[in-house]
């Protein structure tokens, strides 16, 4: 299957994998749980929690927004980043569903 290639799956699936794929490096889990743990916006702190460089934890903060987890606002010189709470909550009740899904009776 193509990178692109989405049709035939639901709205909702592709958006459940998006998520899953941000999900999917250790960084970005780094930068979710430092940004969860705050109670308000968060603009140069977040490089000082990762042993990497200002432009690669851009990017990781790029993949987090592009799939809502995180929303930045422009403040000045900086963008201060925090959690988008009604996408964290909904890519929660997904996953949740997702795992949820999976009954006791395995065949394996």
């Amino acid at each position: 299957m193509g990178l692109t290639k989405t049709t035939g799956f639901t709205k909702e699936q592709v958006a459940l994998a998006a998520i899953a794929k941000a999900l999917g490096h250790p960084a970005r889990i780094v930068i979710l749980q430092f940004l969860a743990k705050q109670k308000s916006c968060v603009c140069g702190d977040i490089v000082e929690e990762l042993p990497l460089s200002q432009s690669t934890v851009s990017q990781h903060l790029k993949e987090l927004k592009t799939v809502g987890l995180i929303k930045g606002n422009i403040e000045g010189p900086s963008v201060c980043y925090c959690i988008d709470e009604n996408a964290w909550n909904k890519a929660q009740q997904n996953l949740s569903e997702l795992f949820g899904s999976i009954t006791g009776d395995s065949c394996c």
